[in-house]
């Protein structure tokens, strides 16, 4: 008889039993994305648990079952989402990810690869349950004894208690910049329903008030009177390269004595290279990557730049190019609707863009056509663009080497030593050594069709491609091996940037911070642009070594950012803040409050900006 007594609690009183799944499910995800549950995990997600349930006790009179179902699997959705959402971008998913659902199909080699086994336990419940209601007997039992209602007193009560915890972990904190801390301190049911129901819109700065002199105030740019290598590649092409998830630490790295990227090492050690260069990028990755680079603007505070700012007439490097003369053209594999990118290449003013339509269906690695072809097809499509009576602009978007970089074998190009073999790590290294390749054939194929010394070429990681939060012991083994010391935040958003031009650039390391925001700036130096017109938030980085300063966002939480000394991230606000030096840095500054409270106002400038920007038509 004791035995039962539980078993008949449970299915007279769901709401006991459905409570204890939430709880045990937010364990799981504690576990994950904050290292582990603690008792408060109970008091932050069990109350909002308690509070639809409540609802449900109070108004279902038929089907409450169904409604404790419905709501379970809810709940489990939002905690499976975020345990996947953790181990890729390292923050906590929200609401504002659901824009990204129809780029879920495209990608879904990377959504598989992420996922660890033991995640499958949050739908344990839903199997089981789903099976002893096919049982009829069993399941009408359950049902049945599942109507039995609860005192209206009793509801009432709980529900207050529930709610009055609910409120007890959000309200204090708001405030709170770094979204991980945030989720933790509220709890993550809690957090998601705080993202939905205090979404207000920020408050702009006016468009007459965002100058590029406050700009530069700032960023304490002190620009020089006659700048070097200013017009130095006047009437150059322009080809920008855009390396898919390629990291700064992939330069010079030999495993094993075996070079994995020959080819942008040559580049790399024969013109500019700047080894100190880090990412701006968020929920858009690669277009994001597009975006900061032609805009010279911040990435916007929620969602991918492609769907924030979809009709804006921004400002932006193929518009400054085609003011000088220039014909503006953009090469990716994929479809154009990824990523909503047409209506971003319209926003930005290309002439035309060339995708799957284009390249076609041939060698296709992933979701698109290889490097390779890439590479052949647009560099075809150069020479006649050459042969024209303007100058060009083109941006050039590799695919190949894509999370979760598990090319085909046919795209082998090297022999992996056996510890890196069958380990996320090494997967990416192979995947890096096929891009490598195939940028190599690019670069002869624009040497032999005599594009190459009449053009300025500019090449540069799009994002990371290894995150911290993805890696497993092997993986952290393999890059504490790489680096020699442990792989963390600052290497893991650190990518390359060189800069090669026929005539001008020279073998040179440029150890100055720089970002994706800086490329414009830098370009239209070498090229003669004048940019007094022209709202920018990067830096010739050139001639501006001094100092430099880069917002970061998403990656890392809000309200960090990448000095010259040190990579700086955000707790709840600046006082309760991790300093990290940068490589090669001897210590951090510890009186940086400074520096954050620009990095913040730079961010709110750039996003009052462009969200007043007139739409094209």
């Amino acid at each position: 008889m004791s035995n039962l007594a539980p078993k008949r609690l449970f299915s007279t009183r769901p709401i006991l039993a459905f409570s204890l799944i939430v709880l045990l499910k937010s364990f799981l995800t504690w576990m994950v994305v904050f290292g582990g549950p603690n008792w408060t995990t109970l008091l932050k997600e069990v109350p909002f648990a308690l509070i639809v349930f409540c609802f449900i006790e109070w108004f279902a009179t038929k089907r409450k079952l169904v409604y404790y179902l419905s709501a379970n699997l809810l709940m489990t959705a939002i905690l499976f989402a975020v345990l996947m959402y953790y181990k890729y971008y390292g923050v906590i998913v929200t609401y504002v990810a659901l824009n990204q659902v129809n780029q879920v199909t495209a990608v879904s080699n990377s959504v598989f690869s992420l996922m660890d086994p033991y995640y499958l336990l949050v739908f344990i419940d839903i199997v089981v349950m789903a099976y002893y209601l096919i049982r009829r007997k069993k399941g009408q039992y359950w049902k049945t004894a599942s109507q039995k209602r609860i005192s209206r007193r009793v509801l009432a009560t709980l529900f207050g208690i529930s709610l009055a915890l609910c409120l007890f972990n959000i309200v204090p904190n708001r405030a709170s910049m770094n979204e991980i801390v945030k989720a933790e301190q509220m709890g993550i049911l809690n957090y998601e329903a705080y993202t939905i129901f205090s979404n207000k819109n920020q408050e702009l700065v006016a468009s007459s008030d965002i100058t590029q002199a406050k700009i530069d105030e700032l960023k304490q740019i002190d620009k020089p009177a006659s700048p070097k290598l200013y017009n130095a590649a006047s009437g150059k092409n322009l080809i920008i390269i855009q390396m898919e998830s390629f990291q700064n630490f992939l330069i010079d790295l030999k495993i094993d004595g075996q070079e994995i990227t020959p080819n942008m090492n040559k580049l790399a050690k024969e013109n500019y290279y700047f080894n100190n260069f880090y990412q701006g990028v968020g929920q858009g990755n690669t277009s994001d990557a597009e975006f900061v680079v032609n805009t010279s603007f911040y990435i916007p505070p929620n969602g991918a730049a492609t769907q924030v700012y979809p009709k804006k007439e921004l400002p932006s490097l193929p518009r400054l190019m085609q003011e000088h003369g220039y014909d503006t053209a953009t090469f990716h594999t994929n479809i154009v609707d990824f990523w909503n990118r047409g209506e971003l290449y319209k926003a930005l003013g290309f002439n035309r863009y060339y995708d799957k339509t284009f390249f076609g269906d041939e060698d296709s690695v992933f979701f698109a056509a290889s490097d390779e072809v890439l590479y052949s097809k647009t560099a075809a499509e150069l020479e006649r663009m050459d042969q024209g009576d303007k100058p060009f602009y083109a941006q050039v978007i590799s695919m190949t080497a894509h999370h979760p970089f598990t090319i085909p074998e046919r795209k082998y190009k090297m022999e992996l030593p056996d510890r890196y073999k069958d380990t996320f790590v090494g997967d990416y290294l192979r995947a890096q050594n096929y891009a490598d390749y195939a940028l190599g054939l690019f670069i002869d194929d624009l040497k032999q069709r005599g594009i190459w010394d009449n053009s300025v070429i500019v090449v540069y990681g799009d994002h990371l491609g290894l995150p911290i939060y993805s890696l497993d012991h092997d993986d952290k083994v393999l890059m504490q091996e790489i680096y020699g010391r442990e792989y963390g935040s600052a290497e893991m958003i650190n990518i390359p940037l060189v800069i090669a031009a026929s005539g001008v650039t020279e073998p040179q390391v440029f150890t100055q911070l720089g970002g994706q925001v800086d490329i414009l700036p830098t370009v239209a130096n070498l090229l003669g642009f004048p940019l007094d017109k022209q709202i920018h938030f990067g830096q010739d980085i050139l001639n501006n070594a001094s100092s430099n300063l880069l917002p970061q966002r998403y990656y890392l939480p809000t309200g960090s950012f990448v000095s010259s000394k040190e990579l700086f991230l955000s707790g709840s606000g600046y006082e309760d803040g991790t300093h990290l030096p940068l490589p090669g840095a001897s210590a951090v500054s510890l009186d940086s409050q400074d520096e954050f409270n620009r990095a913040l106002e730079l961010l709110k400038l750039s996003d009052s900006y462009v969200s007043q920007l007139p739409t094209w038509k």
